[in-house]
C-alpha cells in the first residue's frame, strides 16, 4: 500500500525583528521543542540551522565563511517541513531583511503551504538605541547617529534598515503574503513582560503555554551609556578580530556581555535629528498597521515612543568617565588572565594529560553584572 506525504497545513515564519524578545522567544521553543512537536508543531533541523538559512535566503556572502555545515541549510529545513504532516515554525530575526524577490522564492519553495510570517515590534526610538548597541557588540566602530551603516548590502544585510524599519518589513512581506497572514506582536517597552509575549505569540501558532518550561526573563543582557561608548572605541584596536566567530566570542561574549565592563544601565539616546526621523518611521508603520488589514496580535499603542528628553547622547561622555570605565574593565581583565594562567599552569604539571593548551579550550568564570 502506497504512503500519501501530506504537506504541513501552515508554516510559520518569524522574521524578527531584532531585539524584540527573540532570543527569549527561540529560547522558549527550543528548550520545549520535544514538547511542541507532540502537539503537532515542528521546529526542524537544528537551532543554528535556522541562523544559516536566513543567510542563505537572504544570499549573503559571508554564510560561506561560517563554521561547519553550510551547503544549503533553507533547503534542509524545507525537505524536513514538507515531510511533516502538521505545521511548521523557522525562526531567525534576520529573514527579516529579505527582498521582495527573496520573500517569492521562500514562499515558492513551500508549496501547497499556509505561509503566515510573525513580526514581533517594539517602539522604533527604543529598536534603533538596541540595534546600535548590538552593532557595536558585534564589532562596530560608528557612532550612534552614523547607523545603520551604508554598503553594497544595506538593502538585504542584517544591519540595515530594512532589518528592523517595520514599516519596510510589511511592504517586503505584504507584497507576497496576504495581509491577514501577517501577525504582528507590539512588545511592551523594556522587554518587561517576555512571558505574556510568548503566550501571544504562542496563541498565533494554535498552541498554548500550559506544560511549557520557560526562561525566566530576557537573554540578551544591554550595555549602559559609557560602557557602549567605551566598547566603541575599543573596537577601533580590534582589526584581527574580524570573523563572525572572533567578534561572536570575544567583543560581543566576552568583553559584552562577559561582566569585564562596568554595569551602569543608564539609558541613552540619539541626535534630536535622528528622534524625528525614527518617530517619523514608527509613525508610517503604525499607519499601516492600522489601516493595512496586517494582523496586529496586542495594543498597537505599545509601538508610541516613549520620553527620551532626560537622557544623554554618546558624544556627552567625558574622559573622566571614559577613565574609571576603562579602570574596572583592566582591573577584571587582570583578574582573567590570571585565572587563565593559573589553569594552564596546572594542565602544564599534570603529566598524564597532553601539554597542548588553548584559548577556546578555558572558561572564565561569568560574573553577575554589577554597578560601576
Amino acid at each position: 500500500m502506497s504512503t500519501v506525504r501530506s504537506a504541513p497545513r501552515r508554516v510559520f515564519l518569524h522574521v524578527g525583528l531584532p531585539k524584540t524578545g527573540t532570543t527569549y522567544l527561540q529560547d522558549a521553543l527550543w528548550g520545549n521543542r520535544a514538547l511542541l512537536r507532540r502537539r503537532g508543531l515542528l521546529l526542524p533541523g537544528a537551532r543554528r540551522r535556522h541562523l544559516l538559512a536566513s543567510l542563505d535566503v537572504r544570499e549573503d556572502p559571508g554564510l560561506a565563511r561560517r563554521p561547519g555545515d553550510t551547503a544549503h541549510p533553507w533547503r534542509d529545513l524545507v525537505e524536513e517541513a514538507l515531510a511533516w504532516p502538521g505545521d511548521v515554525l523557522i525562526s531567525h530575526e534576520f529573514f527579516a531583511a529579505a527582498s521582495v524577490e527573496q520573500v517569492h522564492r521562500v514562499v515558492a519553495d513551500l508549496p501547497d503551504t499556509e505561509v503566515h510570517v510573525l513580526v514581533t515590534a517594539r517602539a522604533m526610538p527604543d529598536l534603533f538605541i538596541s540595534r546600535w548597541q548590538e552593532w557595536v557588540k558585534n564589532g562596530a566602530r560608528g557612532r550612534i547617529d552614523a547607523y545603520p551603516p551604508d554598503g553594497a548590502r544595506a538593502d538585504t544585510g542584517e544591519w540595515g534598515w530594512p532589518s528592523f524599519d517595520l514599516a519596510i518589513v510589511l511592504e517586503r512581506w505584504g507584497a507576497v503574503l496576504p495581509h491577514d497572514r501577517v501577525h504582528v506582536l507590539p512588545m511592551a517597552p523594556g522587554r518587561s513582560e517576555p512571558a505574556e509575549l510568548l503566550r501571544r505569540f504562542l496563541g498565533v501558532l494554535g498552541q498554548g503555554d500550559e506544560g511549557l518550561e520557560v526562561p525566566e526573563s530576557a537573554a540578551n543582557a544591554s550595555l549602559g551609556l559609557v560602557e557602549v561608548e567605551l566598547l566603541r572605541r575599543v573596537n577601533k584596536h580590534l582589526d584581527d578580530f574580524r570573523s563572525a566567530v572572533d567578534r561572536g566570542t570575544w567583543i560581543r561574549g566576552y568583553l559584552g556581555e562577559g561582566g569585564v565592563l562596568p554595569s551602569s544601565r543608564e539609558k541613552f539616546r540619539p541626535s534630536q535629528e535622528t528622534l524625528a526621523d525614527l518617530v517619523a518611521r514608527g509613525e508610517r508603520a503604525s499607519a499601516m498597521l492600522r489601516d493595512g488589514g496586517f494582523d496586529v496580535v496586542g495594543d498597537l499603542d505599545l509601538l508610541a515612543p516613549g520620553e527620551l528628553s532626560g537622557r544623554r547622547h554618546p558624544d556627552e561622555v567625558d574622559d573622566g568617565e571614559m577613565l574609571a570605565a576603562a579602570s574596572v574593565a583592566i582591573a577584571r581583565l587582570t583578574s582573567d588572565v590570571r585565572s587563565l594562567t593559573r589553569e594552564r599552569d596546572a594542565l602544564v604539571r599534570v603529566p598524564s594529560r597532553p601539554r597542548r593548551w588553548s584559548l577556546s579550550r578555558v572558561t572564565f568564570p561569568r560574573r553577575t553584572p554589577r554597578p560601576g
